[in-house]
């Protein structure tokens, strides 16, 4: 960087993303329960989606991604004209906050909230706003009364990363028909499908006029690697993301994958039956061992620890052990450690290995 040669105010001051930690050295069988990954993996049909688009990789993908919006469509009953795709669902909420923040907005969130919401607020100029939340809750009063003039943007994700918690419908209602006439809520609902019957917010979001949700195939889908998520408000926001959305911004790979995916919602099934009854199992066993965690509604739990030397400890412990997940202090969690609901022989060695530690302690 030279004196002449600078970037946007700003964007110096923006901390970048670190994902969850993927390997230990010295270690090549690593169990990697750090980044909410499903275990399980994407469905044969989606696998099978991805090897024959291979065969198409010389032709450039559609740009209206028409076919994989009109199958999100039949899986949610939503109007496939008001979704929009993009590079998962880390680049719709860019979108957002090109969109509608700028220099002297504020984007409020909260403060245990998905780091990407600071991010792109501050990419975009905006003012980022922390808000407290309730026993690692959202705390809707708190977010009202934070809102002003200023006031573009409202993230919550719902269920929450990294807390796990989630609020109800009726109470996102409430937040949204309260917020200032020129802000949009903003319900990211990547680990939507993790509760039984819960629609993401995809309800007040073809109601109200101020509400989007997002959404993600990163989690419950297995598809991680590709890259894939979508959105869903009223059709005048989905008008103005599309404006600035690349013409080909998702591969046909990504496409025919994710369409496959959204189609085999018995694959879906599996996975969250099989999460739900590790996650419970998970929790329990961690209490017993004296590390207590909230009702978690998503692939993961937040252990608590004594402080922050000793979860800092209990994960040194656990890499020396093959396990790796995520410190959180980032989130501003200093004493947790956020550990994603493996398959059943994960699930039993890292509570295993976190007995250990406290019987060694």
């Amino acid at each position: 960087m030279t004196d002449h040669i600078r970037p946007q105010p700003g964007i110096m001051d923006i901390a970048p993303y670190q994902g969850g930690a993927a390997k230990v050295a010295g270690v090549s069988d690593a169990i990697k329960l750090s980044s909410n990954e499903n275990p399980f993996g994407p469905s044969d049909k989606t696998k099978e989606a991805f090897q024959r688009a291979v065969h198409k990789l010389h032709r450039y993908p559609n740009t209206d991604h028409a076919s994989l919006r009109q199958a999100i469509g039949d899986a949610h009953g939503l109007d496939p004209e008001r979704i929009i795709c993009g590079v998962g669902s880390d680049e719709i909420i860019h979108f957002l906050c090109q969109a509608y923040a700028g220099p002297k907005d504020e984007v409020v969130f909260t403060e245990h909230g998905f780091l990407m919401y600071k991010i792109s607020a501050m990419a975009a100029g905006a003012t980022p706003v922390s808000v407290r939340e309730r026993d690692r809750t959202t705390d809707v009063d708190a977010i009202l009364k934070a809102c002003g003039k200023k006031t573009k943007l409202v993230f919550i994700a719902n269920p929450n990363n990294p807390t796990g918690t989630m609020i109800g419908l009726p109470e996102i209602e409430r937040l949204a028909r309260g917020l200032p006439k020129q802000a949009i809520l903003v319900i990211d609902g990547a680990y939507a499908e993790y509760v039984a019957g819960y629609d993401g917010g995809a309800g007040l979001a073809s109601e109200l006029p101020n509400v989007f949700m997002t959404r993600t195939f990163s989690k419950i889908y297995g598809l991680g690697g590709l890259r894939i998520g979508w959105g869903y408000g009223p059709q005048a926001i989905i008008d103005v993301l599309n404006r600035i959305r690349g013409p080909f911004n998702l591969s046909t790979a990504q496409l025919e994958a994710a369409e496959a995916a959204v189609r085999d919602q018995d694959h879906v099934d599996r996975c969250r039956e099989e999460n739900t009854r590790m996650r419970a199992w998970l929790a329990e066993s961690l209490a017993e061992k004296g590390v207590p965690s909230d009702t978690s509604t998503a692939n993961f739990i937040l252990a608590r620890f004594a402080d922050e030397a000793e979860a800092n400890a209990c994960d040194e412990y656990l890499q020396s052990q093959g396990l790796i997940v995520r410190r959180v202090s980032g989130y501003g969690l200093p004493h947790c450690l956020r550990i994603t609901v493996g398959d059943e022989a994960s699930c039993r060695r890292v509570a295993h290995a976190i007995g250990q530690f406290k019987g060694l302690r």
